[in-house]
């Protein structure tokens, strides 16, 4: 992000796009409300150049040098070789804005960067597998997602399944030598393709979790389910099968039966009234369609469901061991029968699921100093935790030093903290495959990304100290910050698009790539 004027954004010969910028409370204009009340589309990417002709006008006697002018009408102009004030680099918590400047996005280090805007607002959404391939570098990108909506009122929710197509590189190629990379610019210029499909859904949705799929299965034929979770807000966690309207949106005239999409699958009713938003899903690579679903409420109980030959299977004795909101659940990468939560009570527990006692068997009573809103599980290195809080601090846990239940001695430690953000923690994840890499979001409208491997040198240190009166150092594990949005939810890394993350917040979904990950 780099900060400028406010005359100097609208003075600007060309507008970069659709870029995220903060303006001041009520600056917004009409047009800016009403687009964001279109639903599916997305923002302009690259607005075109228009420069005003130049008007010619020949007198009758071209000739005559002696013409009187009136010098206070027409003063002269004259040319200044002073240069306007270069962009500066805008610094959560070490910058502040002064009156009349906004900040603007810099897309030199972007790869891509796309915005989406929306109906309602969609606290939850998961990434949807597809069988273009994993790795995958090449623009311009496809991507498939599903997420639920935070409507006006119940009846009016919906899960939608969205196809992201045409997701151009929005970087300019420096190197004109590489045909490929003059191709990519060419199409720089062209609007991605957003298509959807919905379903209703009462209630508001407060997560949405898909099914999980080994990388090295394809997408199920449509004659088989690909299924995809919701939890209520009315207490209810419905379970749906998807896999009809992705093939909707992959093969013209496809129309999905109703009676498939439009009603549940499964509904768990184990929670009663009490809502919640801990969700996660469990299959087993031998045998992908034995699937577990873990969810958690409010009221502190933690619930199993699990599928038999004859469908799904909603446990009644629930798991005990918060005292508060269970907040997250993550199912270990590593280990079948094992499950990580966090909770409103300051604690992680670890879980057995083979426990009869329905305790957990080991834990951290102390993990934060206030709420532990969300969890990741490193799937590389299966003993690292991430935890992010209410304060807004972000711990790394090594698993190995966790205490059993009855085990004296005193709380581990992180084995890294940091407090870059300056309120709540919403969503933290590791990088799909490199194993010291995680993005986090918070509700002061940053996405982060950051790389715990890195240390700073001795050389840096100085420069790093260099801060502004009342600001702060810049950690040298923070890769990246990524602004533009209000109230950041949620946030996700694309398995099958290296280095790709997806948010939601109140004012839609961002897709971006940068060039640090």
């Amino acid at each position: 992000m780099s900060k400028r004027t406010a005359t100097e954004v609208q003075t600007a010969s060309t507008s970069t796009d659709y870029e995220p910028r903060k303006t001041p409370r009520g600056s917004g204009s009409k047009a800016e409300k009403a687009q964001n009340d279109e639903m599916g589309e997305f923002e302009d990417g690259w607005e075109d150049e228009f420069e005003s002709d130049e008007e010619v006008v020949e007198g009758k006697d071209a000739d005559n040098d002696d013409m009187e002018v009136d010098e206070e009408v027409l003063p002269p102009i004259e040319e200044s070789e002073e240069k306007p004030p270069a962009p500066q680099t805008y610094i959560p918590g070490v910058h502040k804005l002064a009156e009349g400047e906004v900040l603007e996005a810099d897309d030199s280090v972007y790869l891509m960067r796309h915005g989406m805007n929306v109906n309602w607002p969609s606290l939850s959404f998961d990434i949807l597998r597809d069988n273009l391939g994993d790795e995958r570098q090449r623009f311009p990108a496809t991507a498939y997602l599903v997420s639920g909506s935070q409507a006006d009122v119940a009846k009016n929710n919906e899960i939608t399944v969205y196809k992201m197509s045409s997701l151009h590189k929005t970087q300019r190629s420096g190197d004109e030598s590489d045909s490929d990379d003059d191709d990519e610019d060419d199409a720089l210029d062209e609007d991605p393709v957003l298509e959807y499909r919905s379903i209703p859904h009462l209630g508001g949705v407060n997560r949405v979790r898909a099914q999980p799929l080994p990388a090295s299965q394809p997408l199920p034929p449509v004659s088989q389910p690909y299924f995809v979770a919701s939890w209520a807000e009315t207490g209810k966690v419905h379970i749906w099968d998807v896999r009809p309207l992705i093939e909707a949106l992959d093969v013209p005239g496809y129309t999905p039966d109703k009676s498939r999409t439009h009603t549940p699958a499964f509904t768990i009713n184990s929670h009663g009234r009490a809502e919640g938003f801990a969700m996660d899903w469990a299959s087993s690579d031998a045998n992908p369609s034995s699937l577990r679903l873990l969810t958690g409420d409010i009221h502190s109980k933690i619930y199993l469901t699990t599928t038999t030959p004859s469908g799904f299977n909603a446990l009644s004795n629930p798991f005990v061991s918060h005292t508060s909101s269970v907040e997250d659940l993550q199912w270990s990468p590593t280990e079948p029968m094992v499950f990580a939560s966090c909770s409103a009570d300051k604690s992680i527990q670890i879980w057995d699921v083979r426990s009869k006692a329905r305790k957990s068997v080991a834990g951290i009573d102390e993990a934060h100093d206030s709420d532990v809103n969300v969890i990741s599980w490193n799937r590389s290195t299966s003993y690292l935790l991430l935890s992010g809080g209410d304060e807004g601090g972000i711990k790394t846990w090594d698993l190995r030093n966790v205490k059993k239940r009855g085990a004296t001695g005193a709380e581990p430690s992180p084995v890294a903290a940091f407090t870059w953000h300056q309120a709540p923690i919403t969503s933290i994840e590791w990088h799909p495959t490199e194993d010291s890499i995680f993005a986090a979001s918070g509700a002061d409208d940053q996405v982060t990304l950051w790389d715990l491997a890195v240390e700073q040198d001795d050389e840096e240190t100085g420069a790093m100290d260099d801060t502004p009166e009342g600001g702060r150092n810049v950690p040298p594990q923070l890769l990246f910050v990524h602004q533009g949005q209000k109230d950041v939810k949620e946030i996700h890394w694309h398995p099958q698009i290296p280095g790709t993350v997806i948010s939601t917040a109140l004012d839609g979904f961002n897709v971006f790539k940068t060039i640090s990950v």
